[in-house]
């Protein structure tokens, strides 16, 4: 007589019942893995709770996001750092990219490094030219140490002029 290759599953997390076609697996191993089977939920629950699991991540995410955002929007006025210039949705991204590119550049320099108050206060006024959104999202992934030398690097495209018209 042959191992049977139908078996019959009662998922006991979710007590829903359902026939598995084990024949894909070796005859040694099917009894096993059948037990395994009864201790998960069966597939449609797996597929409702994994998208009850991404709705809820995608609500904190939203949440954490706004979070950040009026904390990057506080410090922006506390330090009196300019608006940001760009659509709607790159100026929300640029101002958090700025408050943790800033952050993590005064805690490296001035609090863990040599740099003077005196010499912060000369970043943080280079910081304050530079109001193209788009930049502080390009450097969202950059060293602290290299701050100054990127604040050099950005052009006129980067920073506002007298006359927007030139």
């Amino acid at each position: 007589m042959a191992v049977k290759t139908i078996w019959q599953i009662t998922h006991h997390p979710c007590g829903h019942q359902a026939k598995r076609d084990l024949s894909d697996r070796a005859a040694d191993r099917r009894a096993g893995f059948a037990e395994w089977l009864s201790k998960q939920a069966c597939t449609d629950c797996w597929r409702a709770a994994k998208e009850d699991d991404e709705q809820d991540k995608a609500a904190w995410l939203k949440a954490k996001r706004a979070e950040e955002q009026t904390e990057s929007e506080a410090w922006s006025k506390r330090y009196r750092m300019p608006p940001l210039e760009g659509t709607e949705r790159a100026v929300a991204w640029g101002v958090r990219c700025r408050h943790q590119v800033l952050a993590a550049a005064y805690t490296t320099l001035v609090l863990e490094g040599a740099t003077s108050e005196t010499e912060w206060e000369e970043i943080e006024e280079a910081a304050r030219t530079v109001t193209r959104a788009g930049w502080w999202i390009d450097q969202r992934s950059s060293e602290p140490d290299d701050l100054t030398e990127l604040l050099q690097a950005a052009t006129e495209v980067d920073r506002p002029t007298e006359n927007p018209h030139f």
